[in-house]
């Protein structure tokens, strides 16, 4: 039997990640990773392409952007995850968000595309965190010049989604 995933302490990650690790619901973060997939899908199956390339305003992001961004941010975390709780003290570099965008070329894409990465990109999320034993989640390592532990990027990857499905839910499809 595995044991609980609990809410990473303070000094496990970056201040800037604070209000990621805040938007996960108390209990075990890995359950909230497993309904988060199904949650995210529901709510974006059946976006129409045309709504899905609108941004919401004035230098924002479309729809489609902000779901390849939420794609290569997990992908991302993962990596980090991944080397972080294999030992590996090698500090990690950032990455540039708003330099990534624009060569996604996410709009080119269909959502059904979108959703299917992001999909198979969760279901080795799921598999790399019920992988992992109890002792690797305290490991830390040094991500975007900060410390992080394997706990608090499991945290940061599933408050990372709850912020974009929250900005899709009020900002994008209210539109």
């Amino acid at each position: 039997m595995r044991a609980i995933l609990e809410r990473p302490a303070k000094g496990e990650y970056a201040d800037w990640h604070a209000g990621y690790v805040a938007l996960v619901p108390e209990g075990d973060v890995r359950d909230h990773l497993r309904t988060q997939i199904f949650e995210t899908i529901a709510l974006l199956t059946g976006v129409a392409e045309a709504k899905a390339e609108q941004a919401y305003g004035p230098g924002k992001w479309t729809l489609k952007e902000v779901v390849l961004h939420m794609c290569d941010a997990e992908r991302v975390f993962d990596y980090r995850l991944l080397r972080i709780a294999r030992g590996d003290a090698t500090p990690l570099p950032g990455f540039e968000q708003d330099e990534w965008v624009p060569h996604s070329c996410a709009n080119r894409r269909s959502m059904a595309s979108l959703l299917l990465e992001y999909a198979a990109i969760r279901a080795a999320t799921m598999q790399l965190v019920d992988s992992l034993p109890d002792e690797a989640w305290g490991r830390r390592g040094i991500a975007s010049g900060s410390p992080v532990s394997a706990r608090a990027l499991a945290y940061i990857c599933a408050g990372h989604e709850r912020h974009h499905v929250r900005i899709i839910r009020e900002r994008y499809l209210a539109l």
